[in-house]
């Protein structure tokens, strides 16, 4: 019996659990730190939290796996959520329908976070640059923009029910939570169980050979910078609607590192060529379980980004040594 046991311990992967396993003990652990953890509202909150970041993390493992990176998501929520604000405003007067004007605006956002991926998905494939300096130079550029177009303030939403939209459930989950978790179970799909999915694993490990056995490497890697730019519409107009209002100088803030730290711990390699999505959303859940431990310790906030980088640098370190 023992010697069964022990060979279904060796069987079992540990790597591929590894992410889900640090959860389940973090959860462990922060429920015996704290009576008040496991109560669900505070469940909800950390999920929440978590979600808006969670949205870009999905298209960020895309374009880690595809051997990418993308530094411009956080200056490009900030843009894209204040065009949604002030293409829902202008159009609020013109069609006289509150209901079409928020729709109207959350098209434009996710029109116009699809464009700026798709920017620079093409400079990347295109241009032949680098994804590091591309993304370097859109998020000074996009943060730029918001600036400008807000004048460094707020652009502040002329529809209660916009704001009301963010702030809803659905089978009661916050609305951010449950088109996360949509969202998860779709590029699942998409990434496991379609052509587009192997391609990209494949482009990830090796570009040159892919690109020898007929796989249009360009226009797997262009697809996978606007997936990114897609999400990140989604997430900013779920942002913004949640304020009613878009603060051009803050929002996105760090949301590059929490994406791609997310991704890291989830189980996917910064050298590309394999991921999971699921293993991305536990990832982001394990950053917000941490945060909010930390504060019910009393550990000031200035000092929770130096146990986030501890965490992604111990992470890749993990990733190394398997390697």
């Amino acid at each position: 019996m023992s010697n069964a046991l022990t060979a279904s311990f060796k069987k079992f992967n540990y790597e591929k659990y590894a992410s889900l396993i640090a959860l389940v003990v973090l959860f462990i652990i922060s429920s015996i730190l704290s009576p008040y953890f496991l109560q669900v509202q505070n469940i909800l909150n950390i999920l929440r939290q978590v979600s808006y970041t969670g949205i870009i993390a999905l298209g960020m493992t895309f374009v880690i796996i595809s051997g990418g990176i993308d530094l411009s998501v956080g200056s490009v929520a900030a843009f894209v959520g204040a065009v949604g604000i002030i293409a829902l405003n202008y159009f609020l007067p013109i069609v006289g329908n509150e209901y079409i004007a928020v729709a109207i605006g959350i098209v434009a956002a996710l029109l116009m976070g699809s464009l700026a991926g798709a920017l620079n998905g093409f400079m990347i494939t295109r241009g032949k640059i680098a994804p590091f300096i591309v993304t370097l130079g859109t998020m000074a550029i996009f943060r730029s923009l918001s600036l400008f177009i807000g004048n460094a303030g707020e652009v502040r939403s002329d529809s209660n029910l916009f704001g009301n939209f963010g702030m809803n459930s659905i089978l009661f989950l916050p609305v951010p939570v449950f088109v996360m978790l949509v969202m998860a179970a779709v590029l699942s799909v998409v990434l496991n169980q379609t052509r587009y999915g192997r391609y990209l694993c494949a482009v990830g490990s090796n570009a040159r050979v892919a690109a020898y056995s007929a796989v249009n490497v360009d226009r797997i890697k262009f697809l996978a910078y606007t997936l990114i730019g897609l999400t990140v519409g989604i997430s900013a107009t779920l942002l913004s609607s949640r304020f009613n209002a878009v603060s051009t100088s803050n929002m996105g803030m760090f949301f590059e590192l929490d994406a791609i730290a997310a991704v890291i711990i989830g189980g996917t390699p910064m050298t590309g060529g394999r991921g999971t999505i699921w293993g991305t959303v536990i990832g982001a859940i394990i950053l917000g379980v941490i945060n909010n431990m930390l504060n019910m310790l009393g550990v000031s906030p200035y000092l929770q980004g130096t146990v986030k980088g501890i965490v992604i640098i111990g992470a890749v370190y993990i990733q190394r040594q398997r390697a």
